[in-house]
């Protein structure tokens, strides 16, 4: 599958000549509705629900979406896509596809989830982080038997003892809890927005065992499945720690998620997944978009003051594997410092990733 590449080099006028009546996502950084506009997915893309009630949306956006898109985002253009960027985020609402985004770390991956959720008030962005050790059960739920047994020992103690105090456990959803993904495949009106970040760091079979479940947009509980004669509705935490309905131990998509799946290029994937994703690479930026990251979280005052260390930083970059963030710290420390303890603090802090140290 073909990967386009780009480097934010496109500004506004640009995207304007781009046709952007249709795009969904602007890329403004500034809120709107229109996320209404989205039309009905492909027939291959459409889910029901199961047809179950949907649920209440998520919680607004966070203290960690803020973080990520700055504390002066209002001054800067900041995380505006190019127009290329800018097709191919809206080619995954519209196909309802995940996104999956390439780039060396500090290209802003992560960030553009965050910037989606924004937006388009889509709510609290859902975050999965992904290690060695993660499998697919992780993000999907969590079943603690252990303190469930526990629970029910203790209340057998304290009956055998004769307490009337004595604790009475709570029914299995008390145990159980959505995790990231399973919470944003839970039946909603608008879609949530689910963060798989660094899947390039997983086990080789984690690629592999999303397949199913990006495919089909529902997953099931075994353990709510087998009493569901008995007990076809239960009541389970989420991700956002709400509390919501699973019927028939089944969770199933109405509006399907807003999938990005990050990856530093550390491996390459199966065909089957990249099959089911929208590819975009993030390039090395430009100064121009450097400066705005620098301006969203630091403001005028000190992008002005570290002008030459955004350039420094820009040439390094073309021979050495550099992070965004690493520019971000050295500004805001050495604008603290004089001559010539700046330019010794700045090359402390922005050492080269692609070699040992």
């Amino acid at each position: 599958m073909a990967v386009s590449e780009t480097n934010g080099q496109e500004g506004p006028a640009g995207r304007e000549s781009a046709g952007g009546e249709w795009l969904i996502y602007r890329g403004t950084g500034e809120r709107h509705e229109g996320i209404r506009a989205l039309p009905k997915p492909p027939p291959w893309r459409d889910f029901d629900g199961g047809g179950h009630p949907l649920v209440a949306p998520g919680p607004d956006t966070d203290s960690v979406s803020a973080r990520r898109l700055g504390a002066f985002r209002h001054l800067a253009e900041m995380h505006r896509p190019s127009a290329e960027e800018l097709e191919i985020i809206n080619a995954a609402l519209y196909l309802r596809r995940p996104l999956l985004v390439t780039g060396s770390p500090g290209t802003g991956k992560s960030t553009l989830a965050h910037s989606v959720a924004f937006e388009l008030g889509l709510g609290r962005v859902l975050h999965w982080p992904v290690v060695s050790r993660s499998r697919l059960e992780d993000g999907l739920y969590h079943y603690d038997a252990i303190a469930r047994l526990q629970d029910a020992q203790i209340a057998a103690s304290g009956r055998a003892a004769g307490l009337s105090s004595a604790a009475v456990p709570g029914g299995i959803g008390s145990y159980l809890r959505l995790g990231p993904l399973g919470t944003a495949l839970l039946p909603t009106a608008k879609p949530r927005v689910l963060l798989i970040d660094e899947l390039d760091k997983s086990d080789i079979d984690l690629p592999n065992d999303l397949l199913n479940v990006l495919e089909e947009g529902e997953f099931t509980l075994p353990e709510l499945q087998r009493i569901a004669e008995r007990e076809p509705e239960v009541e389970v935490l989420t991700d956002d720690g709400a509390k919501v309905t699973v019927r028939e131990g089944r969770v199933r998509c109405h509006a399907f998620p807003f999938v990005v799946l990050t990856s530093n290029g550390e491996r390459d994937f199966p065909a089957p997944l990249l099959r089911r994703c929208i590819p975009l690479r993030l390039g090395r930026p430009d100064h121009e978009r450097l400066a705005t990251v620098v301006r969203a979280h630091l403001g005028d005052d000190l992008t002005r003051v570290g002008e030459d260390l955004i350039s420094r930083f820009l040439e390094r970059s073309r021979t050495e594997q550099l992070a965004t963030d690493q520019l971000l710290n050295a500004i805001y420390l050495t604008h603290h410092a004089e001559l010539p303890t700046r330019d010794r603090l700045a090359d402390m802090l922005i050492q080269r990733l692609d070699q040992p140290r």
